[in-house]
């Protein structure tokens, strides 16, 4: 029998999580729809009668010609619409150049989240996009170099909204709901694909091809309302959700935090023991000298948790990656051990639980300061402070490792030998 209360499990399609899910797809359908529109009504905008001649008359190179004589243009008598000649070259430049401003916000774009919250930057997003969907027209009357950077613009502003979508899942979709939650909002893509090339043509032909860019520019105008007035960046903060639906995803993702806690005791435990057995190894076949395998092992455990650390406010976004580097943190920061950590058995084996407890000792007063430390940063503001204290670790870690690489010894030392007397 089912010995948990019924007030434990959540609504399931009725639920605000799954209102977020459809509002969602809204959203990523609206965006690819702006995102193909430029594919459809390439046809009705370039002349390719006038263009092919054009290009083959070229004498400087088709991008270049197309480049000068891109506001040339003239009018459909049936649509009044505008027809430019825009070689094939030309097409290719404003066709890719939205992939490469998706390109230069992968990563600043989690980095953002961070700052001002993914709800935010999302609805910013979609909201900058449609704008410019509907600019599209009239940036093409100006000249192909307008087109391009509205393009670029606006691949920027829906690689912001992309990311941003992963950020609020984190904290809206119970573990056992996320395959259904993020494949109902992911399908708005392919649904904006279908729905784009089935009527696009239509509107173009019916209509004139700008229409294309008003009505999905417009319906992306509509979608950012909704954003703004009904998501919050997490359940608790959100004023119509319910108790039981609150406590239903509170729960879920307290039980798998729980699990997720583990995974990094889990690293930091065989990474001690893999990282001993490579020292030992690389020792008993002479592939290099003890010094050279302890500030390898140091290296390797302030380096590589500094570089996660550095990465964490940039991948925000990515729950996945998120949790890799908060596992890696711990995990690969152990190899230490098979570095300075048993130096002092090295170097003074007689001493070495008395320097042992001094190096506890100094610990001891690092994790007091960096405790009030981390306290003092965060109150200022939240966000950004656990961003501070990322960067603020990383650097302590690249101090020590600098230090402990430029004075480090493996030999033993001569005040720590036995001294041997001599009876008269």
């Amino acid at each position: 029998m089912d010995g948990k209360p019924a007030t434990r499990k959540g609504p399931d399609f009725c639920s605000l999580r799954y209102g977020l899910a459809l509002i969602m797809h809204f959203s990523n359908f609206t965006m690819i729809t702006q995102r193909v529109s430029l594919s459809i009504a390439i046809i009705a905008m370039v002349n390719t009668t006038q263009q092919h001649a054009l290009s083959n008359a070229s004498t400087e190179g088709p991008v270049a010609d197309a480049l000068n004589n891109s506001s040339i243009s003239n009018k459909e008598s049936d649509t009044k619409a505008s027809v430019y000649q825009w070689s094939p070259e030309t097409q290719g430049i404003i066709f890719s150049s939205i992939n490469y401003g998706i390109i230069l916000t992968l990563i600043p774009s989690g980095y953002l989240a961070g700052i001002f919250g993914a709800k935010n930057m999302l609805g910013a997003g979609l909201l900058i996009s449609s704008l410019l969907t509907l600019f599209t027209p009239l940036a093409a009357d100006f000249g192909v170099i307008l087109v391009i950077v509205v393009r670029t613009v606006q691949g920027m502003a829906q690689g912001m909204a992309w990311t941003g979508q992963f950020t609020i899942w984190a904290k809206w979709a119970p573990p056992l709901e996320r395959s259904k939650l993020t494949t109902i909002a992911g399908s708005g893509s392919a649904f904006g694909s279908f729905i784009i090339l089935c009527v696009g043509g239509l509107i173009s032909q019916a209509l004139g091809w700008p229409f294309i860019f008003y009505i999905f520019g417009s319906t992306g105008c509509v979608c950012c309302f909704l954003w703004f007035t009904v998501i919050y960046d997490d359940p608790m903060h959100h004023p119509c959700i319910s108790v039981r639906e609150k406590e239903h995803i509170v729960s879920s993702l307290a039980q798998q935090s729980g699990v997720l806690s583990s995974l990094p005791f889990i690293a930091a435990a065989s990474c001690t023991i893999l990282g001993g057995q490579l020292a030992d190894f690389l020792l008993s076949r002479n592939l290099l000298r003890l010094i050279t395998v302890r500030k390898l092992f140091s290296s390797l455990g302030l380096l590589l948790p500094s570089i996660c650390a550095v990465a964490l406010p940039f991948v925000a976004s990515s729950y996945v990656i998120t949790i890799i580097l908060l596992i890696l943190i711990p995990g690969t920061s152990n190899l230490c051990d098979s570095g300075f950590i048993i130096n002092t058995l090295d170097i003074a084996p007689r001493y070495a639980s008395f320097l042992m407890g001094i190096s506890r000792g100094f610990g001891l007063i690092a994790g007091i300061i960096s405790s009030t430390a981390t306290g003092f940063l965060i109150s200022q503001d939240f966000e950004s402070g656990w961003r501070n204290v990322f960067f603020l670790s990383a650097a302590v870690n690249m101090f020590g490792l600098v230090f402990y690489v430029t004075f480090g010894q493996a030999e033993l030392q001569d005040w720590a030998k036995e001294r041997t007397l001599t009876r008269l």
